[in-house]
């Protein structure tokens, strides 16, 4: 049973509630109905590791602020001249692909079961659009999404956490950060907020010196913690 003090919770979801390199594969696999599962994983990591240093490079100052539409055209356009595609309305549809994205399948129930106890929000480094096509495909419900457009930067600056604590209205150590990502906790944790790791198969788990407050195997097991007698 946690001890943990909360008054609300704030979820990541790229990776945390749906599943990003499926999402992204089954529009590479459109694209390109020739490809083998190999090809198509390393078109993914091609997409994802484009967007992740592009992110790290406006947070570095390097580039100016982008919104991750514009990124994921940027990755699309580079898968596409990867299998020789030049074909710009089937590229702009490959891009989509990144609001086509499942949810794991304890995702929703968990999510609402948690929704039940506490104020739940959604806090994204995808785009205020974006955010709105992947919650409506994938079925999140919120009490709010808040996207890291509206900070003009991305996770983990600590602009994009504030976000929460702003809407919340509540201090940072009262608002509980959920993440598959141990880079994505350590952020909210420099801000004060608590930290609960959920195990996803396409995480970034702790790593020795981490020290967050739970640790949950899914959402089930989360909200196990957290509403230990809460009915199911």
């Amino acid at each position: 049973m946690s001890q943990l003090e909360i008054d609300a919770i704030v979820f990541d979801v790229l990776g945390t509630l749906v599943d990003e390199p499926t999402g992204i594969g089954d529009g590479i696999r459109e694209l390109d109905l020739s490809l083998d599962e190999p090809g198509i994983e390393r078109l993914v990591s091609l997409w994802q590791q484009h967007v992740g240093r592009e992110q790290r490079r406006v947070l570095d100052g390097a580039r100016p602020y982008a919104t991750s539409d514009a990124l994921d055209l940027e990755a699309a356009r580079l898968v596409a001249d990867a299998v020789g595609a030049d074909d710009p309305t089937a590229v702009a549809a490959l891009a989509r692909s990144a609001r086509r994205l499942p949810p794991w399948p304890d995702s929703l129930a968990g999510l609402a079961r948690l929704a039940e106890r506490f104020p739940v929000l959604g806090l994204s480094n995808a785009s205020r659009t974006a955010l709105l096509e992947l919650d409506a495909h994938a079925g999140l419900r919120w009490h709010q999404a808040l996207s890291a457009e509206d900070a003009r930067t991305y996770k983990p600056d600590p602009a994009v956490y504030r976000l929460a604590v702003t809407v919340a209205a509540r201090p940072p150590e009262r608002l509980l950060m959920v993440a598959a990502h141990a880079w994505d906790l350590r952020g909210a944790q420099a801000l004060g907020l608590r930290t609960a790791y959920v195990a996803r198969p396409v995480g970034d788990p702790p790593a020795p010196a981490d020290r967050f407050d739970l640790h949950a195997e899914g959402l089930a097991d989360l909200a196990g913690q957290l509403c230990p007698d809460h009915g199911r």
